[in-house]
């Protein structure tokens, strides 16, 4: 069966790619910016850091403000932020503004992430919406790896400086489309936001995040964010408008996609973040080979997410998912199980092919699950939310297998200690997956 989605699935698709083909393009570009604007090793970490902090904890207001005054707008506004302050941090002339800018820029993809599935989900209706949400899971898969080589590319022939500025033209067509083709939605004007839930809430994910990417007082900032997480749940319980509705967490296949979201991410980043290290320190790959290298797992992805698409007419969404967990475990334990020894076609390669055939078949039912059973008047709490665990499992996760293998000096050792916890990371999100099939079976 095929369908018409008309202007407004691309719309959406594109904005989303930009947000993270930009945090991609930063991890390759690094060194470069590092140079060209005289940052130290602790300043030039900020650009990364300060982007997480905003984006991570204005993830839940960027949301639920879409479900009070209307996507259109909403959206709207967090492109123009998005674009504006992309064009600024390709300007930059110091570290200091290029910092700042970040910041800003992660005010727009905190808005921007949620309200462009919340606006999918109010656009689209059953199985329509199921392949639409496919195709963004599609998309939340790509973003990485395809980042990597783009940034790769930019940074090697002509500047960081292009990685970002690119997004300004792309911006501007978004904007003019968004203003064209979206229709208005119905807003809540007689509901107002929670304010003190939102302070909460960004104070809390803020005290989270610093907890793992600070430089010090961890122990400090993690017990900040549990206090302040008791005082925020305690209240969203007893107010009737929460900025993250308790509603969002009642239906169980939902629960079961977040927390499946959070381990499947975590392993994923780490496989992300730390084999290009590999590549590089054992292989001696320069840093755009060790982008290139990450074909073997980026074209099955492509591949077998869009055959997963055209699949999901046919087969139920439970059984893709459970597949494709199955799969990527599968490839996890190979880059576990074979030795670097054995040379990068075998060792590495062969493991990412297996690995990007299951992130095809993952992450598009992974995003259906998680916004399964959703009102409209909550279409935006349960973006934030599948945004919220995406965000969290790749910065906490990344963090708790970087932290328990920092000790170890020699290479192989080391991944072959950082591939058993991306194991260990996934038999979770495989575990979800059986529970949301025999919730189906119910």
């Amino acid at each position: 069966m095929k369908y018409k989605f008309g202007i407004i699935l691309p719309i959406i698709l594109i904005s989303y790619f930009l947000i993270l083909l930009d945090n991609s393009v930063v991890f390759t570009s690094t060194v470069q910016i590092a140079n060209s604007l005289h940052m130290t090793s602790q300043s030039i970490a900020w650009i990364t850091n300060i982007y997480a902090l905003v984006f991570g904890s204005l993830l839940l207001l960027g949301g639920r403000l879409g479900d009070l005054y209307g996507r259109k707008p909403v959206f709207l506004t967090g492109l123009t932020i998005f674009t504006l302050f992309s064009l600024l941090v390709g300007l930059a002339p110091n570290g200091l503004l290029i910092i700042v800018m970040r910041a800003f820029q992660g005010i727009g993809s905190a808005i921007l992430a949620p309200t462009s599935l919340a606006l999918l989900l109010d656009t689209y209706e059953g199985k329509k919406r199921e392949k639409a949400i496919s195709f963004y899971g599609v998309t939340a898969g790509l973003g990485a790896s395809v980042g990597l080589i783009i940034g790769g590319l930019v940074t090697t022939f002509y500047s960081w400086r292009l990685g970002f500025l690119i997004n300004v033209p792309l911006g501007i067509l978004l904007i003019m489309l968004t203003i064209l083709f979206v229709s208005k939605s119905k807003t809540q004007l007689h509901v107002h936001l929670d304010y003190i839930g939102s302070i909460l809430s960004v104070l809390a994910i803020l005290s989270l995040v610093n907890a793992i990417n600070g430089a010090g007082h961890k122990g400090l900032f993690i017990g900040i964010f549990i206090a302040l997480l008791i005082i925020f749940l305690f209240r969203e319980l007893k107010i009737d408008n929460p900025i993250m509705p308790m509603a969002i967490f009642k239906d169980k296949e939902r629960v079961s996609a977040y927390i499946a979201r959070f381990f499947y991410i975590g392993s994923m980043f780490s496989f992300f973040f730390l084999v290009p290290q590999v590549l590089q320190k054992y292989y001696g790959f320069t840093p755009l080979l060790s982008a290139f290298g990450f074909m073997p797992e980026t074209i099955p992805q492509f591949l077998f997410g869009m055959l997963q698409s055209k699949l999901s007419n046919k087969y139920k969404n439970e059984n893709l998912l459970l597949f494709g967990t199955i799969v990527t475990f599968i490839g996890v334990l190979m880059l576990f199980g074979l030795d670097l020894k054995h040379g990068y076609l075998i060792s590495v390669a062969l493991p990412m092919i297996i690995i990007g055939i299951g992130q095809g078949f993952s992450f598009g039912p992974l995003t259906v699950s998680g916004v399964a059973n959703t009102p409209k008047e909550l279409g935006g709490a349960t973006s934030s939310a599948v945004n919220v665990f995406h965000q969290l499992g790749s910065s906490i996760l990344l963090s708790v297998v970087v932290t328990l293998t920092a000790g170890i000096t020699n290479v192989i050792t080391a991944y072959h200690y950082q591939t058993f916890l991306m194991a260990i990371l996934m038999l979770v999100p495989l575990l979800m997956a059986i529970n949301i099939k025999r919730l189906h079976r119910k």
